[in-house]
């Protein structure tokens, strides 16, 4: 799985960052390769990849076919023109794995958590062996009172494999949070391309006109980002995810 999974090259239009990850496949070859590679993809987010996570970054990309999906129910589907607008979901309870940042750019807050999430997950753990993962990896956002710009500290997380569910790995790192939460019930939007906050920013403003702007269920304040595909892959997928409140 590649190093950077859940934003984008800061300063680029789509077009150009398509390119130039295509032209840039994710090395399968050499430790200093895979290194070189992804401190190229880094630095264009303004953040450093130390030598220390080389073997993280080989063993998630080792491993990235085996990636395991977040189950859901799908509590209803809305479609016009054969188009899906937006889906209704409700994920399980369960023990979700999480690191949160504050810095100064969105992407390298993203960036920099997700680092500590691999670590976690390649083998500093209670368990000492690697863990896999799981599909979204979802990153929490809340937007300040002007409701467009994003507060500084986001929280990346994963939900844990259903392998470690029953009796859950502690971190070494105090940084990351293992904790059981209850069910969570989204509205989810599909988009593909990119994850800026300015990206992100314009799908929230997609799906908010596609709901009723009233509807007091919504947290109006509270967002998610659920990321599927590493930037290797061309187009990839993500979603916007609006919260139900707690009934």
């Amino acid at each position: 799985m590649a190093l950077i999974s859940l934003d984008d090259l800061e300063g680029l239009d789509d077009e150009q960052l398509d390119d130039d990850i295509t032209d840039n496949v994710e090395p399968m070859g050499d430790e200093d390769g895979l290194l070189s590679h992804w401190q190229a993809v880094a630095s264009t987010h303004q953040v450093s990849v130390p030598a220390e996570m080389t073997g993280p970054i080989q063993e998630m990309t080792r491993n990235r076919q085996q990636r395991e999906p977040l189950p859901f129910v799908l509590i209803s589907r809305h479609e016009k023109m054969g188009e899906v607008l937006y889906e209704e979901r409700r994920y399980p309870a369960g023990f979700w794995v999480s690191a949160r940042r504050g810095e100064d750019l969105y992407e390298q807050s993203i960036s920099l958590a997700f680092m500590k999430l691999m670590r976690f997950i390649c083998k500093e753990n209670s368990a000492g062996r690697y863990l896999g993962m799981t599909v979204p990896v979802v990153s929490s956002v809340q937007v300040m009172e002007d409701g467009e710009t994003f507060e500084k500290s986001v929280e990346t997380a994963f939900f844990l494999p259903s392998e470690f569910q029953s009796s859950a790995p502690s971190s070494l790192d105090p940084d990351i949070s293992v904790t059981y939460r209850e069910p969570i019930r989204v509205i989810a939007r599909t988009f593909y391309g990119t994850t800026t906050e300015q990206t992100v920013g314009w799908q929230i403003r997609v799906l908010r006109e596609l709901l009723d702007p009233g509807d007091p269920s919504v947290h109006g304040d509270r967002y998610m980002v659920a990321v599927y595909d590493n930037p290797g892959a061309p187009q990839r997928r993500n979603e916007i995810w609006f919260i139900r409140r707690e009934q």
